[in-house]
């Protein structure tokens, strides 16, 4: 299959809000030759990063909207215009091979539409840009709902945000305590070749100044490093962990951090990593498995703790709540087209949610830890105020750390262009009665 007919039904199925890129565009890419996978996921993820801004050029160019029964016309001129302005891809060849790919959607009118359009971006685009200049749209590639929800929570730091949120992320390494230290690992890597150096909040990473195959890293398949962003290092420590404490990691999957926590206290008596979705727990222990790791995987909704819960308390519990994951777009920039204003007052509420119903389960004396990889404060600092509001045993512990802001509540880590992903932490103490 062509890598552009391949990255527009992958988007289609995003455009239509039937999917995300994470499980629309691996089978579409197993119908790609080898040699043009990366092409293809580029092709999708690309288009899906600048789709806000392309969007707008295509309300420009197009006489009216396409109907939802052409999403897939939709998506194929997205890929199109992203090739032509945010690629290097040769004009003739992103025109030529993005038209032909039509006749595969068996909607013939839809080659003159493709053609006609895609010629007049490739010579109107900077008048047209002119034209839509004030726009902050343009400017930040952020859908406008959320281009003002930033705005107004940071409004001194919004554009950096979106700056940030529009690049390629780094790619990060956690390194397993149980197998040697960072400093060591970083020497190995650059003895074997590969540009590293340490991470500058989390004990145990290290980013690569390069991009690779991570399975080609010195010890990879061994167990002795993961892939896992800085920010989402940090909770293993912020949870003090110790022996023999029985630990419960809700949401778990994909089970970086439940892999961190066994890694940072080999002596710990039980962790119970707990999801929703059994087919997400697989991947958990797929990583467990390559650690050498064990623990308990139990697949229910953290707020029925009947179904789930044995009655015995854990000394610390870690609740990676669901959340927007605005603080990972550059790694999913599909959220700029599944996630709406919408879903935040219902996310706000889950979590509360899941906090009252696990607070419960927590022993006298322990420690809960919330986190979401999210920048609004809906889902962060008023959340947990609104938590301890109404939870007399409860009260906020300080993080310690030069990392991120201080906000009402909690600590908040904003996406760096070579560090961290956005993400919140608050730390939780239950009173002894």
């Amino acid at each position: 299959m062509n890598p552009r007919l391949a990255a527009a039904r992958a988007l289609t199925a995003v455009l239509s809000g039937k999917a995300s890129l994470g499980s629309s565009l691996p089978p579409q890419l197993e119908r790609v030759a080898a040699h043009d996978r990366a092409l293809a996921q580029d092709l999708a993820f690309g288009t899906a990063r600048w789709q806000p801004r392309l969007q707008l050029l295509a309300g420009k160019l197009l006489e009216k909207p396409f109907k939802a029964a052409d999403r897939d016309v939709e998506a194929l001129l997205l890929v199109g215009l992203y090739q032509l302005l945010h690629s290097r891809i040769p004009e003739h060849a992103a025109i030529g091979e993005t038209v032909g790919c039509a006749g595969a959607l068996k909607k013939p009118w839809a080659k003159g539409l493709l053609n006609a359009v895609l010629r007049r971006a490739q010579r109107e685009h900077e008048a047209l840009y002119a034209e839509l200049d004030r726009d902050p749209v343009l400017h930040t590639a952020h859908p406008r709902w959320l281009q003002k929800t930033l705005k107004a929570h940071w409004p001194e730091r919004w554009q950096a945000i979106c700056a940030a949120n529009n690049v390629h992320p780094p790619l990060i390494l956690r390194v397993n305590r149980r197998h040697g230290s960072r400093d060591a690992y970083l020497s190995e890597l650059r003895a074997a070749g590969f540009e590293a150096e340490a991470c500058r909040f989390s004990r145990d990473g290290v980013r690569l100044l390069r991009p690779c195959d991570v399975t080609s890293l010195p010890g990879f398949a061994e167990g002795r490093v993961s892939v896992q962003d800085e920010a989402a290092q940090l909770a293993a420590d912020l949870l003090d962990l110790a022996p023999g404490q029985r630990v419960l990691d809700a949401c778990a999957a994909p089970g970086g951090k439940t892999c961190h926590l066994l890694e940072a206290e080999p002596a710990l008596a039980e962790v119970l990593a707990l999801d929703l979705e059994p087919r997400r727990l697989a991947r958990v222990r797929e990583n467990l498995h390559r650690l050498g790791l064990e623990a308990r995987l139990i697949a229910a909704d953290g707020r029925d703790t009947a179904a789930w819960w044995d009655g015995s308390p854990f000394q610390r519990i870690l609740l990676d709540a669901p959340c927007s994951a605005t603080g990972v777009i550059r790694r999913h920039p599909d959220i700029k087209l599944t996630r709406q204003p919408e879903d935040i007052p219902a996310l706000a509420q889950l979590q509360g949610q899941l906090l009252d119903a696990l607070w419960p389960t927590l022993a006298p004396g322990g420690i809960l830890l919330y986190a979401t990889c999210s920048v609004l404060p809906m889902e962060n600092s008023d959340t947990i105020a609104a938590f301890l509001s109404r939870t007399a045993d409860a009260c906020e512990l300080p993080i310690d750390g030069a990392f991120g802001l201080q906000p009402g509540h909690g600590r908040q880590l904003l996406p760096q262009p070579d560090g961290h992903d956005g993400f919140y932490y608050a730390k939780l103490h239950k009173r002894l009665s």
